[in-house]
């Protein structure tokens, strides 16, 4: 495997974004942190523009883009969505503000994410062959719930704050290494899960290559063998940095890897807007090929519906 890092300059995108574009169809600017945790705070101000934030511009992404086929309904709120599975810990901080009211926070906010497995699996689709040569999913020795791993809802605090406790995510062809997560508004948490509301934004969420490939020869990544694709070859990131979804990550220790990462990123909305990302890009995510086993049409049997009730590794 061979990573690049990407280029930090300002794109032409990320540039109109600065001096004042709109907000682009889809309904969501991004802001990355210039200190990986610090609190984002809203102005008076209207417009997106460079004093929208306390910690920098907010800068538009182009679009939504495809949930993918591998999204299911009724995910838990909670906070920690890992089950058991094993990997190195992710801490993932995400801020939602109102990109059309100054970037101000958007309290109660449901952030939804969810994401492959250390061998590239998703829960509810354990037998998608995620490419390459990997263990099975049965093999990985958790007791996680394999309708339930890796997916989960948190809602926005006052500040617009949302914190995930979960793991690096492994890869599977013909993806980069990525996260998948819809921000809703409107809604309400109830038998443990969010109902109602609207689905304002469809995204992902992307790793440095660098990063990714020293993280994928650790175990038990390194037992997924094959050809990784990175940020530059991948069919959803964009290579807006930041305004494409680029995490900030800090290790947690510098030396040693294995002792995970904190990931942080701010989203700017129009809780106005609605996009569900369904139908878009096809299976296979933005024009690309699904891979061996992908799933079509509706999810398995016995995953779970919008009225699922919680498992017992819930947490708030």
């Amino acid at each position: 495997m061979t990573g690049n890092h990407r280029n930090s300059s300002i794109t032409r995108r990320r540039a109109l974004a600065v001096t004042g574009g709109t907000v682009a169809a889809g309904g969501l600017a991004v802001t990355g942190y210039q200190s990986a945790f610090a609190d984002t705070t809203g102005t008076t101000d209207a417009t997106v523009s460079t004093e929208s934030t306390a910690t920098g511009a907010c800068m538009t992404l182009m679009s939504s883009v495809t949930e993918g086929p591998y999204y299911l309904d009724g995910a838990l709120v909670r906070k920690d969505i890992t089950e058991g599975k094993s990997g190195v810990p992710l801490t993932l901080r995400l801020t939602v503000v109102d990109a059309t009211d100054g970037c101000t926070p958007v309290k109660g906010a449901a952030v939804e994410i969810w994401h492959c497995d250390a061998w590239g699996y998703y829960s509810g689709y354990t037998t998608a062959n995620p490419g390459g040569s990997a263990p099975a999913e049965s093999e990985d020795g958790s007791t996680a719930n394999d309708n339930t791993y890796l997916r989960g809802y948190q809602i926005a605090n006052a500040n617009g704050v949302v914190k995930f406790e979960t793991i690096f995510p492994g890869w599977y062809t013909p993806r980069t290494c990525h996260i998948h997560l819809k921000v809703h508004t409107g809604g309400v948490k109830e038998d443990g899960t969010y109902e109602g509301g609207k689905v304002n934004y469809t995204g992902q969420l992307f790793f440095d290559d660098a990063i990714a490939e020293e993280i994928f020869t650790l175990e038990p990544y390194s037992r997924h063998s094959g050809s990784y694709t990175p940020l530059d070859n991948d069919m959803v990131y964009d290579g807006g940095g930041a305004a494409g979804g680029l995490l900030t990550l800090k290790a947690v220790h510098k030396t040693d890897p294995s002792k995970g990462y904190k990931g942080s990123l701010s989203l700017a909305i129009d809780p106005d807007a609605e996009n569900t990302g369904a139908g878009s890009g096809g299976g296979g995510e933005g024009g690309g090929t699904a891979p061996s086993g992908a799933p079509t049409g509706g999810p398995p049997s016995g995953t779970p519906s919008e009225s699922a009730s919680p498992s017992a590794s819930a947490s708030s």
